[in-house]
C-alpha cells in the first residue's frame, strides 16, 4: 500500500513540475513588454532599463526558472510588478475564497439537477421524457458561458429584478454566476448519469433483484444507484478544477472579485507574477483534485490499485 502511494504521489509531483515549467514558459510568450505595461512607452532608455533591472527581466531565462521556482516552493509565488509591497500568494489568498464559493455553488447545482434527471431518463429509456432530458442536455453543453451570463441578466436582473446586478454583493448574488458557470457541467453530469444507470440496470445483480420480486423503484434506488453513482461522483470531482479555470469568464461577467479577475486584471497589466501565479494555483488544482479522485477510486474499487 506505502508503495502504491508512493507511485501516486510521484506522478502527481512530476506533472506538478511539468505544470510550473509550462506556466512560466506560456507566460514569457505573452504578447508585451512589462515595463511598457508600468511606465508607459514614453519612457527614458535609462528608467526603462533601470526597471527591467530591479524586476529581473534582464535575467537569463533558466535564472528567471530557478527564482520562479524557488517562490513556488516558498509559496510566496514571487513579488507582483504593480504592487511590489505585496506577494502574490497573498493576493491570490485575498480572492480565492470567493472563487471557491463560487465553484462548489456551481457543482452543486450541476449534481441537483444532474442527477434525479439523469435517472429519470435512464429508468424511461427511449420515451418522450428522455428525449426532452437528452435536448436540455445538449442545450447546456451548446450554450457559451459568454452568451448565457449576460442573457440571464438581462432576464432575472433587469427585466424581472428579482436578482442583483452585477457587481452587486446583495442576498443571492451568487445565484446566476453559479448557474452560469453550472449548467454545462449539469449537462455533462446528466448525460453521465444517464449512461451510468443503464449500465447499471444492465448488471445481473440487478436483474436477480428483479426476479427476487422488489418494485422497480427499489431497485433502482437501493441497487442501480450505488453502482452508478461511483463514475458520476469521479467525474463531478474532476470537472471541480475545470470550474476554477471557467471563473475567469464568469466573474468578468459578473464583475465578482476572485482568482478570475484578478487574473485578467494582471493579464492587461503585464504582470508577470501575478499571471503565473494565478495560472498556476488553477493548474495545480486540476493536479492534486485529480489525485485525490484517483485514492478515492482506487479505495472504493480495489482492483483499479492493482492495475495501476
Amino acid at each position: 500500500m506505502a508503495g502504491y502511494l508512493a507511485r501516486r504521489l510521484s506522478r502527481a509531483l512530476l506533472t506538478a513540475f511539468g505544470v510550473v515549467l509550462l506556466v512560466f514558459l506560456l507566460v514569457r510568450l505573452v504578447p508585451g513588454d512589462p515595463v511598457d505595461g508600468i511606465l508607459g512607452e514614453q519612457a527614458s532608455p535609462a528608467q526603462r532599463a533601470a526597471l527591467r533591472e530591479r524586476l529581473h527581466l534582464d535575467a537569463p531565462l533558466p535564472a528567471q526558472l530557478a527564482a520562479f521556482l524557488g517562490d513556488v516552493v516558498d509559496g510566496s509565488f514571487g513579488t507582483s510588478f504593480r504592487r511590489p509591497d505585496r506577494t502574490v500568494g497573498s493576493r491570490i489568498a485575498e480572492v480565492a475564497a470567493p472563487t471557491l464559493r463560487l465553484a462548489l455553488a456551481s457543482l452543486g447545482l450541476a449534481l441537483a439537477l444532474a442527477l434525479p434527471l439523469g435517472v429519470l431518463a435512464a429508468s424511461r429509456r427511449a420515451t418522450r421524457t428522455d428525449r426532452w432530458v437528452g435536448l436540455l442536455a445538449a442545450a447546456g453543453l451548446a450554450i457559451p458561458n459568454v452568451w448565457l451570463g449576460p442573457l440571464l441578466v438581462l432576464a432575472f436582473a433587469i427585466a424581472l429584478p428579482i436578482l442583483p446586478l452585477p457587481g452587486d454583493e446583495a442576498p443571492g448574488a451568487l445565484v446566476l454566476p453559479a448557474v452560469t458557470l453550472g449548467t454545462a457541467l449539469a449537462a455533462t453530469l446528466m448525460r453521465q448519469t444517464r449512461a451510468a444507470t443503464l449500465e447499471a440496470l444492465g448488471q445481473p445483480f440487478v436483474r436477480a433483484a428483479r426476479a427476487r420480486g422488489l418494485s422497480r423503484g427499489v431497485v433502482l434506488r437501493r441497487h442501480a444507484l450505488r453502482s452508478a453513482l461511483l463514475p458520476v461522483v469521479t467525474v463531478a470531482g474532476a470537472q471541480l478544477g475545470g470550474l476554477l479555470s471557467g471563473t475567469v469568464v464568469v466573474e468578468t461577467i459578473f464583475e465578482r472579485r476572485g482568482l478570475g479577475t484578478l487574473f485578467v486584471e494582471a493579464f492587461f497589466a503585464r504582470d508577470l507574477p501575478v499571471v503565473q501565479g494565478c495560472a498556476l494555483v488553477i493548474a495545480l488544482s486540476w493536479v492534486f483534485v485529480n489525485l485525490a479522485l484517483d485514492l478515492l477510486t482506487d479505495a472504493l474499487d480495489p482492483r483499479a490499485q492493482e492495475a495501476s
